[in-house]
């Protein structure tokens, strides 16, 4: 893993709502030296309920970069639980039966299962009926679940009702409903990677909103220059930059997707434990990892255990890195 020194930008922006943007590309490298952009080809699309973009610096040609987006329409409709016929709506709408999976959903079921365990359910893919419940999305009407809505929904959510029997799941309540919102992307950014590597891509980002993957390095040899998103402030201002090569970034805050409701604060990382969004003192938490998967849900599990119990965590995860943000603005790095 290539990880050069981090360099703190001044803090400037204003104060409201943005969705959680991973600087990268013409934005990403302002002040870290430039290339052409003749050099790139690059797509956007929406999928995951956000903007993505893919763009290729060394290698590959336009129907390379077609097909890689194609990747991602695939996956929203085999993940997605509010598509219908996709793998993980069919589970849900099984009334308990077993039923049967591609190898890619079993693949993002079993990791998610193994931080479930790992987590003892702080972060749980069964929290399908508690964040239907507040309804984060595009949609969101600012409507506050009352408690028994929540104990109700909270009744439903346990990882160990899912069971992986070959290629079949079986969810065993009936009501419970899987939401693999914490570790999809992550997944989806590898797949993403292992297709433009199989197809002869040296250099590359994708960017899947607040997931960025970065493929070699920029086509100079030089490191790819990654801004992290300062909380709470305008799309663009960076709170840092990072130096970066063939790794995975991601970032979970409590600034992503959030409303306020008479003068309460109310934010999308819901806790499995109390069923209202997390309060632990952070506004971000940024991993950098190898895989992509495991970045999406330690960025999420770390973001729920707050500053001390994380770094505690990530002691047992010498290859990995992280970023703190703490509600008042410090800066920690673990593992750095």
């Amino acid at each position: 893993m290539n990880l050069n020194n981090s360099r703190l930008l001044k803090k400037i922006g204003k104060t409201f709502q943005i969705i959680l943007l991973l600087i990268a590309c013409s934005i990403a490298f302002s002040g870290c030296g430039n290339f052409s952009s003749r050099e790139s080809l690059k797509t956007t699309g929406f999928y995951f309920d956000t903007v993505i973009s893919i763009t290729l610096y060394e290698g590959g040609s336009k129907e390379v970069l077609d097909a890689c987006m194609k990747l991602a329409e695939y996956y929203d409709a085999l993940l997605s639980p509010n598509i219908e016929g996709s793998d993980i709506w069919k589970i849900n709408h099984s009334l308990g039966q077993a039923v049967e999976v591609k190898e890619d959903t079993l693949t993002v079921l079993k990791t998610a299962l193994s931080y479930a365990q790992l987590s003892d359910g702080l972060v749980d893919p069964s929290i399908g009926s508690l964040s239907s419940l507040w309804n984060f999305g595009s949609g969101n009407e600012k409507i506050v679940p009352t408690t028994e809505e929540i104990s109700d929904a909270l009744s439903h959510v346990d990882y160990k009702a899912i069971i992986i029997e070959g290629n079949h799941v079986t969810v065993t309540d009936p009501e419970a409903q899987i939401d693999l919102g914490f570790i999809a992307k992550g997944f989806i950014g590898d797949k993403m990677k292992e297709f433009l590597i199989s197809k002869g891509v040296s250099s590359a980002l994708i960017n899947l909103g607040g997931n960025v993957v970065t493929l070699g390095s920029r086509p100079d040899g030089a490191p790819f220059c990654i801004g992290i998103q300062k909380p709470f402030a305008n799309a663009g201002t960076a709170a840092l930059t990072l130096d970066l090569s063939d790794i995975s970034v991601v970032s979970s805050g409590n600034y992503e997707r959030y409303f306020e409701k008479d003068g309460v604060y109310y934010h999308h990382i819901l806790s499995p434990k109390t069923g209202f969004p997390a309060e632990t003192g952070l506004s971000q938490v940024t991993i950098l990892s190898p895989r992509s998967i495991d970045a999406d849900a330690l960025s999420t599990l770390c973001f729920l255990l707050g500053y001390e119990n994380a770094s505690v965590l990530l002691k047992d995860y010498p290859d990995l890195q992280a970023v703190f943000i703490t509600a008042n603005g410090e800066i920690y790095y673990v593992n750095f």
